[in-house]
């Protein structure tokens, strides 16, 4: 009996940090949680619904970590979207641990199309989605934004008739590129030491990627948003750190790297798309002084 006391004391000093860390954001609990919105068992979200008359835009948050690890409740203050009248979600998918690129993607594709399904239950404006993530959670939601839409009108499963168009995304710390054949040159030979590289197409390690490169070629293309950018496009932010040292420092600096961004901008620029990037004391946006001013706007604004 003390040993089970004393299992069941050390098991609550390990979870309490992390209840009240959540506690200290203000942050409520989920309208509803771990709602189920694809057969695996990752495949869950959590779901804030906001008051407001008629349907409520909706932001969703995609977690980072690489797609090796995270999690749906890593979230910031959400509070003030809710009491703007904006819906909220975050959205747990495969990792690449058990199943590779595309699984941690199409995964993330299948929540937007979910949660449109749920527009008149959950009372949504689908015209008013919007994503936001940081790292790998910014590197799906980007490409999300700019990927052409996976909507299949001819599907069983009424959830994948549904679109996977968003209206925008504000990011941080993305990976515009994951093909390594394009990010070394960009970034130096320290960003291919970052795991979630090879692990992403479900590489040993780096070398046997390289060594295989002809096999997962279409897989690091496909998921790179760089290749993915046209005229159409909707508004993207982005957000990085003002660390411009080249070649990158070691696998962390390179994996977050400004020049994700700086060469993301570039192409948005030339194709005449809405992109802005903040890089503190490097590159600011001429309309918006920091994120949620972004998010606030194209949540909020009255256009579809």
């Amino acid at each position: 009996m003390l040993r089970l006391l004393f299992s069941l004391v050390l098991t609550l000093c390990f979870l309490t940090p992390a209840i009240n860390a959540a506690d200290k954001k203000g942050n409520p609990k989920p309208t509803q949680a771990d709602v189920s919105y694809g057969p695996y068992k990752m495949n869950k979200l959590d779901f804030w619904q906001a008051e407001g008359k008629g349907p409520r835009p909706i932001l969703v948050h995609i977690h980072g970590g690489g797609w090796i690890g995270g999690d749906k409740a890593r979230i910031g203050n959400i509070k003030p979207f809710l009491d703007k009248g904006i819906s909220y979600a975050s959205v747990n998918y495969r990792l690449t641990g058990e199943a590779p690129l595309p699984a941690p993607v199409h995964d993330a594709a299948r929540a937007i199309q979910f949660i449109r399904s749920k527009a008149g239950e959950w009372n949504l404006n689908k015209n008013k989605i919007v994503l936001t993530g940081g790292s790998a959670g910014a590197c799906t939601s980007m490409w999300l934004l700019l990927h052409d839409d996976l909507a299949d009108p001819k599907s069983k499963d009424p959830v994948l008739r549904e679109s996977t168009r968003v209206t925008a995304a504000a990011v941080g710390g993305g990976q515009t590129s994951i093909d390594p054949k394009v990010i070394e040159p960009w970034l130096g030979p320290n960003v291919l030491k970052h795991a979630m590289i090879h692990k992403a197409v479900g590489g040993k390690s780096m070398q046997d990627v390289m060594d295989n490169y002809e096999k997962h070629e279409a897989l690091y293309k496909e998921f790179s948003p760089y290749n993915h950018l046209t005229s159409d496009d909707p508004p993207l932010l982005m957000t990085y750190n003002n660390n411009m040292k080249l070649p990158s420092e070691n696998a962390g600096h390179g994996i977050h790297h400004p020049v994700y961004g700086v060469k993301m901008k570039e192409k948005a620029d030339k194709a005449g798309t809405e992109c802005h990037l903040l890089i503190p004391g490097v590159s600011k946006s001429k309309k918006y002084k920091n994120t949620n001013d972004f998010l606030m706007d194209k949540l909020l604004s009255k256009d579809k």
